[in-house]
């Protein structure tokens, strides 16, 4: 999406309150902003690597900038995330976006609910590229604050799927939030429901979505069915890991940035123990919307999506917001 909006005369900053955010942000259209703009703005973004700063033995502040060299994207914007993991919620954040040109405050966002959409929706568009055209089966794994936008962005990139099914360790917050996608978009033919066994879920899917901050390997690759699409989302850290060894094995590995080659522990483990080398990686998200690398080969193989989050997506995630809103 080229800018249309002009930042060089001096206007005053928007609050863009949550409520408005989620009025203007679908999953469908996030994803197609993603599609669009990734590979065309992407070697004009400097997005330095995340900052972390501790302010208490337990407590921390993270800023992640980025900004363009691009006419199309005149923006300059900052994600500050605090984490604070003795409170619920522990995590909490705002985006600030600026102007490139002329450096003054545009607007200011709900930076918890903008990461939600975004890491949802690069999920969905990898799923779109990746995942198989008739896939019918949907296994989320995790029902926290991502596990509904995940639903959602894979029900945008896959309109055919016919059945989502929801794991949890604490069985009652899976059961809950079948409960809750099926009142909010049940009617559209999809089913929802709950399953007590992972192993027996993993199997049932066509595209297995992950957002845990589990330490122990959840999907086991001997369970994935032929044709399955795989979808890490949860990792972050070296001790964290949503897939065993031969998950990485049997699938085609493609990753959202170069960060999930040293911050993912299904990867990093991987690289350490030789499942797989750096270099057996097939490519990342803007290589494969370009059509510079392969995505999905046949029906038949399983493919592997890594995400760890960027700048980049912050950044393109608050351009539609707020393009869209000053135009309302």
């Amino acid at each position: 999406m080229a800018s249309s909006l002009s930042t060089t005369t001096k206007s005053i900053p928007v609050f863009i309150t949550t409520d408005s955010l989620h009025s203007i942000l679908s999953h469908q259209t996030l994803i197609d902003h993603f599609h669009s703009s990734l590979p065309t703005v992407s070697s004009s973004l400097c997005s330095p690597i995340r900052q972390s700063y501790a302010v208490s033995p337990t407590s921390s502040l993270l800023l992640m900038p980025s900004w363009s060299s691009s006419p199309s994207l005149p923006y300059l914007g900052v994600k500050l995330v605090t984490y604070f993991p003795l409170n619920l919620p522990g995590i909490h954040g705002s985006y600030v976006l600026f102007s490139s040109t002329s450096g003054q405050t545009l607007a200011t966002m709900d930076g918890t609910a903008l990461t939600l959409y975004r890491t949802a929706c690069v999920s969905g568009l990898a799923s779109r590229i990746l995942s198989r055209n008739d896939s019918e089966v949907l296994v989320m794994i995790g029902a926290g604050a991502l596990a509904p936008h995940l639903i959602r962005a894979h029900l945008a990139a896959r309109p055919g799927l016919k059945r989502v099914i929801i794991w949890n360790r604490t069985e009652v917050k899976a059961r809950a939030l079948a409960e809750e996608m099926r009142g909010s978009v049940g009617g559209d033919g999809v089913e929802f429901e709950s399953n007590g066994s992972l192993d027996e879920a993993v199997a049932m899917g066509d595209i297995v979505s992950c957002a845990t901050n589990s330490e122990v390997a959840l999907v086991k690759g001997e369970r994935l069915k032929v044709g399955a699409h795989l979808d890490l989302v949860g990792s972050f850290q070296h001790s964290m890991k949503e897939c065993d060894d031969e998950a990485i094995r049997r699938g085609r590995v493609f990753v959202d940035n170069e960060a999930a080659l040293v911050e993912a522990g299904e990867l990093v483990g991987a690289f350490e123990r030789g499942v797989i080398g750096k270099g057996d990686v097939c490519g990342m998200l803007v290589e494969l919307i370009g059509g510079e690398k392969a995505g999905r080969r046949s029906a038949e193989e399983i493919t592997v999506f890594k995400s760890v989050g960027s700048a980049v997506v912050d950044i393109l995630a608050a351009q539609l917001v707020y393009e869209t809103y000053m135009k309302q």
